[in-house]
């Protein structure tokens, strides 16, 4: 039996694509990786096994690994930390070097990707839209931002530009408000600045890409955000309803954007967009990994962790009528704390609600 190696297990878009790789025709010993214990033993991988993560992933995280590798011989490794990525693509070729496949971009595809700052300037130069954002090394810079990028309420947009969940994001008009945000964070000279979009209009466009030519992408809009009501910026990075959705002009923004840092794509591109006060879409970070609700499409019918593991482990690719939006339009995933999450459609809440309804005279 092949072996998978997964990290960052116990937490759900790991979970999920385990669940994922469960559910496909061909099984696998799944090895869970987590450096926190309660993560670990809540894990639902086959074998599980405690890594330190040092604060930068050094020496020590490096010898635990390879040894960890040249221990269990998992014939693919899925890394699904932003920042564990960008590390573990320095180390690819000790990986590949103990018989173990990574099926990720070029390194400097990565470094891109991981900086925000970075792969935005990139955009811009390819004549891709984007907001308009400037980096934030001091307070003049701060101040020129909302003097340049602020909205009719004189308001920009705030973040970290290494992290995800929304890490720093912060929509304000306030400049000492915003001295002190980035200085809780330590965020100067790691901060943007940017032009306001409509946050609560977003889409994800997830793809698998091989040596340069796409095999599935799918595109979900999000609903809501998941606990929004507790963040100032309103942005968490949980969803907490998603769509299933196709429109040409985010297919064709997702794919710009993934070959202006890219020539030949290869691995997992999410390509993440929030809609302009134009209701365009405008890309503002590429993710090299799944998204936290990739089972969401796995129930829906495409499971694209098994379509990720089968081209490495088995060279099988899959046999689509669409390599686009192969799923319906208007599937709803709704996912809350505590529960399982529930896939449907807007139809039959609507059916509910029908059948619920107070006659008048009551």
């Amino acid at each position: 039996m092949e072996k998978i190696l997964i990290t960052d297990v116990g937490v759900a878009p790991a979970e999920n694509v385990i669940k994922s790789f469960n559910q496909s025709a061909k099984k696998e010993e799944i090895i869970g990786v987590s450096r926190n214990p309660i993560q670990l033993f809540s894990s639902k991988a086959d074998t599980k096994r405690h890594i330190p993560y040092e604060h930068a992933f050094g020496d020590e995280y490096k010898k635990a690994l390879l040894k960890l590798l040249a221990d269990e011989k998992p014939s693919l490794a899925v890394f699904m930390n932003d920042r564990e990525i960008l590390e573990v693509s320095k180390l690819r070729n000790e990986i590949q070097a103990v018989g173990t496949k990574l099926f990720m971009p070029d390194h400097e595809v990565i470094e891109t990707c991981t900086d925000k700052y970075l792969s935005y300037k990139i955009w811009e130069s390819e004549g891709i839209k984007v907001p308009k954002t400037v980096p934030i090394n001091e307070s003049s810079d701060l101040k020129k931002a909302f003097e340049q990028l602020g909205d009719k309420e004189g308001k920009v947009w705030l973040r970290s530009t290494i992290g995800a969940g929304g890490k720093g994001a912060l929509p304000t008009n306030d400049f000492e408000f915003a001295q002190n945000w980035i200085d809780i964070y330590k965020g100067w000279g790691s901060f943007t600045a940017s032009e306001l979009l409509q946050s609560e209009k977003t889409v994800t466009w997830l793809s698998i890409w091989y040596e340069g030519e796409l095999v599935v992408a799918q595109t979900r809009r999000r609903k809501s955000w998941g606990f929004g009501n507790r963040t100032l910026s309103g942005v968490t990075g949980i969803t907490g309803v998603g769509e299933t959705y196709s429109d040409e002009t985010v297919n064709r923004v997702a794919k710009d954007t993934i070959y202006a840092v890219d020539p030949k794509p290869h691995g997992v591109y999410g390509v993440d967009m929030t809609y302009d006060q134009n209701d365009f879409p405008n890309p503002t970070e590429i993710n090299m990994r799944f998204f936290t609700t990739n089972y969401f499409f796995t129930e829906a019918g495409l499971n694209m962790p098994e379509i990720y593991k089968d081209i490495m482990l088995y060279q099988k690719f899959p046999s689509l009528e669409k390599k686009i939006n192969p799923l319906p339009d208007g599937l709803l995933w709704i996912r809350d704390m505590d529960r399982e999450p529930i896939l449907t459609t807007e139809k039959e809440i609507s059916k509910l609600l029908e059948i619920q309804q107070v006659p008048t005279h009551l």
